[in-house]
């Protein structure tokens, strides 16, 4: 065993899961190379290039771009969705109810797929090149993480037998976030002869249907393609104005192209047809003679400027890119990356597939993370049209954490856009007949709830808590109580209104206080009564809406007055929050010893999962809700979360106990299952099972673990695998403001060290077999504690203490 410095006893218990042993059975991808900064395909294949669109997906958290080739699958174009969306870009659609019922969401928003401006296309003497035809000699593509850019190297031998090297660089600006540029460079290796590349922009893009009968991809809801208000030709490219018709948005993409080497022939811009833009090159070039295309390409919407000026705006930003370069912008690109990663002070020794995994990871938030208060971050980010680009609480409950922690103004900016939707979100709880209050959406880009299923959307009342959960997070970490008054108390107040109002005290159980007909996070029970989960965290969002009030009056009682007379406020509410939350109903089977998840769960069967085979995972797409509904088997944490967010409130031995029930009925459906597993693992001592769920939660993209990655990358998880190793392995909480650790060295690494930032201050944070050295790298002082030991640090000071005693068997 694995003893901690404060003494809890970390044990290696016989038999580790066995969703870790099926999960790490996954036969690994051959074709991505293990490298801690890079990830490298070496060989193009047919059957993974959706997964690698994916994977080699760029964005900046305003545009993104799917890793599809420039020159597309002229043969094969199945095998490839081509895909750039913008963040918050949509359309509104009317969703589809077969027997509509009263308070059902009307209408979905939907990511739109917009114009396709990364197209280039090459034609060598006549013959086009595409990887689905002629011979590849070479291949390699090259995500860099370290320079925030992707890199394509071809050697290709056409039909013919002519040779040409071709090497590919694209970035997403993180400086200029409107833009993305092209470097595209051509050889010809074993002739000279006539080349032709052709750039388009491209407005006659739709979204793209997705697996039947699958929710977690996009819905198929009809036409979606934008109308294309006009196409404004230029000398080497085109502005190209587009508008949705029932979200009344318009758009704008601007392309600049740029040619040296060869001799030019002939250049001109068209319009092939009423949608597309190309601008064509033909080049007479020589054997060993490079011929260079810098492609600009900038978006701008509605959303953030007045229609009139975005024609203006977006041809200005491809200008200004062109008089900058290709090598002025990669230098702006390398710097935002390094300062990213210096911040991050990310290490992991001794497990370099785990290492690639959660760096990987984290350049994905980087490229999520560019919100301004007017967007979230999707489930899928910028990668895909997964889940119809909607945010979800996992943005609170998984992402805030990390942002809060790393990057505090990103985190506020999330929490800004909950803000700007509140509305939206009062004006859901009157159609769910609450007088007062407000109900956030189950999954929304605009406001509006998207969700069509409500037992497993609208039933889920604890995405509430989940928000007034990361407010409280927030302040916590960062100190910064300005955004309570600025308009976290407006939200706090708001959302618990609604749980006082939601809930029913009840007579035959010593008048306790409950909710009937709510769903918890688990997904695999829905409509339940006094779900453990929701109920203890809308215990603790009243109580944390009450103290708030209470404090706000004492502290800053002319912000408390205006805000409770624009809500219509009073003491007596107040008391109603504090009532509610003393007499909250907590499940609790006395004689097991467990926290049911809810009133009903254990008096159901335990489904059958020795004979269900592996094919029929995840259960969701195989039996219908009301099977699945029927027995105890979760789809994700749900207790089990609890003891993460509120873990103050359970005893070790507690945690033990219910992780020990939860685990074996667990099925791991759900991308936002592991790391929460791995990190209540590590608090209750199962140290193996802790590394195992990292593992998968580490590299659930890379290796498609879940066999749908080709559809998106999953966000929320890539969080949750930093917080394995922070809140996991590190044992770090948050408690009034001050970080604590309970540090140990998994047996697989010899080490690994990160930051965090707590007020002005940054702590490094670096673990070996040694111990554990904390140094202030930047601030005046910080204060925290070490196994419940308070440590005091001056700029520039590092200490070292230890973890735990030598390893023994249990």
């Amino acid at each position: 065993m694995i003893i901690y410095a404060s003494g809890v006893k970390l044990f290696y218990r016989k038999g580790v899961s066995r969703l870790i042993v099926n999960f790490l059975k996954h036969e690994l991808p051959p074709f991505y190379s293990t490298h801690p900064w890079k990830v490298t395909e070496e060989k193009f294949s047919l059957e993974h290039n959706l997964l690698s669109e994916t994977i080699f997906s760029l964005s900046n958290g305003y545009i993104g771009i799917r890793g599809s080739f420039e020159e597309g699958l002229f043969y094969y174009p199945g095998r490839s969705i081509r895909g750039t969306y913008i963040n918050g870009f949509y359309e509104s659609v009317p969703i589809p109810h077969a027997e509509r019922g009263y308070g059902y969401a009307m209408n979905t928003q939907t990511m739109l797929n917009v114009t396709d401006s990364g197209i280039i296309e090459l034609f060598i003497e006549g013959e086009r090149f595409t990887l689905d035809s002629g011979t590849i000699i070479y291949f390699k593509r090259v995500l860099n993480m370290k320079e925030g850019c992707l890199n394509r190297e071809i050697i290709w031998r056409s039909p013919a037998g002519r040779e040409v090297m071709i090497k590919i660089k694209r970035l997403a600006s993180f400086m200029h976030r409107h833009l993305i540029a092209y470097y595209y460079r051509v050889q010809p290796l074993n002739f000279s002869g006539e080349i032709t590349i052709c750039s388009s922009g491209d407005g006659g893009v739709d979204n793209h249907t997705h697996e039947e009968y699958d929710p977690r991809y996009s819905a198929s809801l009809g036409d979606l393609r934008m109308r294309v208000r006009g196409i404004e030709v230029k000398e080497r490219g085109a502005v190209i104005t587009q508008y949705t018709v029932r979200s009344k948005l318009e758009m704008v993409c601007a392309v600049e192209n740029c040619i040296n080497g060869g001799k030019i022939l002939a250049a001109e811009t068209k319009r092939p047809n009423d949608k597309k833009a190309t601008t064509t090159f033909r080049l007479k070039v020589y054997q060993g003679e490079d011929v260079i295309l810098e492609k600009y390409t900038a978006y701008y919407t509605s959303r953030d400027y007045p229609a009139e000026k975005l024609p203006g705006l977006a041809w200005e930003m491809v200008t200004n890119a062109r008089e900058m370069g290709m090598d002025d912008l990669s230098a702006g690109q390398e710097k935002c990356c390094r300062r990213y990663w210096e911040n991050l002070g990310l290490k992991i020794e001794g497990d370099p597939v785990v290492e690639q995994g959660l760096r990987f990871n984290l350049f994905h938030l980087l490229q999520a993370s560019g919100s301004r208060g007017q967007t979230g971050i999707g489930a899928k980010g910028l990668t895909s049209e997964g889940y119809d680009g909607h945010y979800f609480w996992d943005m609170e409950i998984y992402m805030l954490p990390f942002f809060s922690a790393v990057n505090p103004g990103q985190a506020r900016s999330l929490l800004k856009y909950r803000y700007s939707i509140l509305d939206y979100a009062r004006k859901r709880a009157r159609e769910l007949s609450h007088e007062r209050g407000a109900l956030y959406p189950w999954r929304t880009i605009a406001g509006e709830e998207g969700s069509s299923y409500f037992p497993a959307s609208t039933a889920q009342y604890h995405i509430n808590a989940a928000i007034a959960y990361a407010i409280f997070k927030y302040i916590d970490i960062t100190g910064d109580y300005s955004l309570m008054l600025e308009f976290g108390a407006e939200i706090l107040f708001e959302t618990a209104r609604l749980w006082e109002d939601l809930g029913t005290y009840v007579s035959r159980k010593n008048n306790q206080f409950g909710y009937n007909e709510v769903t918890g996070p688990d997904e695999y029970s829905a409509l339940v009564n006094n779900n453990c989960y929701t109920n203890l965290m809308a215990q603790w969002h009243l109580r944390y809406a009450a103290e708030t009030a209470l404090l706000l009056k004492k502290k800053h009682p002319e912000d408390y007055r205006r805000l409770a007379e624009k809500i219509g406020l009073s003491e007596g509410e107040i008391k109603l929050w504090q009532q509610a939350a003393e007499a909250m109903l907590i499940p609790y089977d006395e004689a097991m010893l467990i926290h049911p998840q809810d009133e009903g769960f254990l008096d159901k069967q335990v489904w059958d999962f020795a004979s269900t085979p592996a094919e029929k995972y995840p259960l969701l797409l195989h039996y219908h809700p009301l099977v699945i509904y029927r027995f105890q088997v979760c789809k994700q944490p749900d207790v089990i979360l609890a003891h993460l967010l509120l873990g103050d409130r359970f005893s070790i031995e507690q945690k033990r106990r219910d992780y020990n029930y939860y685990e074996p009925i667990t099925t791991h459906d759900s991308s936002l299952s592991p790391s929460i597993f791995s990190i209540v693992a590590s608090e209750v001592g199962y140290v193996e099972d802790a590394y195992g769920y990292f593992h998968i939660s580490a590299r659930l993209d890379l290796d498609n673990l879940m066999k749908g990655t080709h559809n998106g990358v999953h966000m929320a998880n890539m969080a949750g695998s930093w917080l394995c190793l922070v809140s996991g392995f590190a044992g770090m909480r948050i408690s009034n403001g001050r970080p604590c650790f309970h540090p140990y060295l998994p047996e697989k690494l010899s080490g690994y060290s990160f930051r965090i930032q707590s007020g002005n201050s940054l702590l490094q944070i670096s673990v070996n077999i040694e111990g554990v050295t904390y140094e202030l790298v930047k601030g005046e002082s910080i204060s925290f504690a070490h196994c419940g030991n308070k440590i005091i640090l001056s700029k520039g000071e590092k200490v070292t203490r230890g973890l735990r005693e030598d390893l023994q068997d249990s």
